[in-house]
């Protein structure tokens, strides 16, 4: 990887030169973003849909500046104008792709709703603290120029289109999802995907175009998990286990992945960030497997488990053995570090992956989980003896939930941690966090030897928000991160 680190430097060089953003939104390189500025803001999509509050989802924006006197407050709360839309993933007009093109600005969070199908296109340039709306994609028109439903993952385009999976029909049919195309004023232009290349299922995407390859993974159908998990959903077929790999730009569907029984319900989806690079990780949340995959020589595509987190035996519980249920994880901008989150064990692990094959535990924290004391659930030892987790309060607050959605700082010293998954399914595991509401945590990050740590100085309480308590999921900065930005 010398090699390729060598093009990261470059980059990292011309935009000490140029700025971060002369020739265009976000940066030259990896490395150059890593030197960018402290993050001081960022924007949560928090959801009231299925609480039963009569509130519309809103973007709440958050003061993460230490210096500030309302750090590690909401200082601004933008409600959707309907109701019952399930905020969840969001994205940018524009992006570090766009980083050569002058007339490119990252002006708009792109905010889909899972459930309604609308897409919100929020102006963050106005006013950077208190994000305004400015156009609302409906629904109704993406169903009528392309069939597609339930809208999840948007990444920008060099071409300045935004592109979004969407994970079924309008009847919540896995067999109609597919890839969303909107122009740069978020105008439907249709489906990217060509005729007859569409995926069994949807969820996430990313693309490496100097290898000409997009990669999707597959959550399930709509109709089943808007309902809450039903692990005889999984033996009747309603969940993923597969990778799709696709042409880069052309949407043609190239090769099928099949990830078996060690791959189940393939989530999030991402390639190492040095542009050069033909490797990712997919997280695999039931079977909570790491899974790795990789270009071959021939130019096809291969795959294999790297890491594996053990179930735990447990009692009082819906199942006697408990799968971790990695639901999101990041890879650090210089492709060091690797951070997941196993959302019912309640534990982050930071992962070492210069040796990509061979990932490296180098740190672990537990920030909450269904086994944490104070819980009925208990988890059983190899000797048969019981035991709970010991999770510290935070500013005198018990930690509900588990970790769910994480966001790194661009240098890679701070790792922000919300908590909710999707409201059906946090009903059905964490009820109290439904009841009570969700927060948000930072976490201290050893970016040189490994380690993690809770920063007792930072708890957002969204059980304390003026409309009821509330539940937070993804988090973006204004000038991009992690996951959002994608380099040609």
């Amino acid at each position: 990887m010398a090699t390729d680190m060598e093009v990261l430097q470059n980059g990292k060089a011309a935009a000490a030169v140029n700025g971060c953003c002369k020739k265009g939104p976000g940066y030259a390189s990896p490395l150059a973003a890593m030197d960018g500025p402290k993050e001081s803001l960022i924007y949560v999509t928090c959801i009231y849909t299925g609480m039963g509050r009569g509130k519309p989802d809103y973007l709440a924006t958050v003061d993460i500046d230490p210096k500030s006197p309302s750090y590690s407050k909401v200082i601004h709360r933008l409600p959707m104008p309907y109701e019952g839309d399930e905020l969840h993933h969001s994205g940018w007009n524009s992006c570090s792709s766009c980083y050569g093109d002058p007339s490119a600005a990252r002006r708009y969070l792109v905010l889909p709703s899972l459930i309604s199908g609308r897409i919100y296109a929020i102006d963050t340039q106005k006013d950077p603290k208190a994000p305004s709306l400015y156009k609302v994609v409906q629904p109704d028109d993406v169903i009528k120029k392309t069939g597609l439903a339930f809208p999840h993952t948007a990444h920008c385009l060099a071409s300045g289109e935004i592109m979004l999976s969407c994970l079924g029909d309008k009847d919540g049919n896995a067999e109609g999802n597919g890839f969303l195309l909107l122009d740069s004023d978020f105008n439907v232009k249709g489906r990217w995907e060509k005729p007859g290349h569409s995926p069994l299922f949807g969820y996430d995407f990313w693309y490496q175009p100097r290898h000409n390859t997009m990669i999707s993974s597959t959550w399930g159908a709509p109709s089943a998990f808007t309902k809450g998990f039903n692990l005889q959903d999984v033996a009747d077929g309603h969940y993923g286990r597969h990778l799709h790999v696709y042409t880069w730009p052309g949407g043609e569907l190239q090769q099928t992945l099949d990830l078996g029984n060690t791959g189940l319900l393939p989530l999030e989806v991402r390639f190492l960030h040095n542009p050069s690079e033909a490797i990712g990780y997919v997280g695999c949340a039931l079977t909570s497997n790491m899974v790795r995959f990789f270009k071959n020589p021939d130019g096809s595509w291969g795959h294999e488990v790297a890491i594996s987190v053990k179930p735990v035996k447990v009692q009082n519980w819906i199942l006697p053995e408990m799968p971790g249920l990695i639901t999101d994880f990041l890879i650090s901008l210089d492709d060091r570090f690797l951070y997941l989150a196993n959302w019912l064990h309640g534990d982050i692990r930071q992962y070492n992956i210069e040796d990509p094959a061979n990932p490296k535990l180098t740190g672990q924290v537990f920030v909450g989980g269904v086994f944490q004391k104070g819980n009925a659930v208990l988890a059983e030892a190899e000797d048969g003896s019981t035991y709970q987790v010991d999770v510290p309060e935070v500013q005198g607050h018990r930690l509900r939930g588990g970790p769910q959605m994480i966001q790194l700082s661009l240098d890679g010293k701070r790792l922000y941690v919300t908590n909710s998954l999707f409201s059906t399914w946090d009903r059905q595991f964490y009820p109290e966090m439904v009841e009570k509401g969700g927060h948000m945590l930072q976490i201290d990050v050893d970016s040189e030897k490994g380690g993690l740590a809770i920063n007792p100085k930072f708890f957002v309480d969204f059980g304390a928000e003026p409309d009821g308590p509330s539940l937070a999921h993804e988090m973006r900065y204004p000038g991009g991160d992690c996951t959002s930005d994608i380099w040609i």
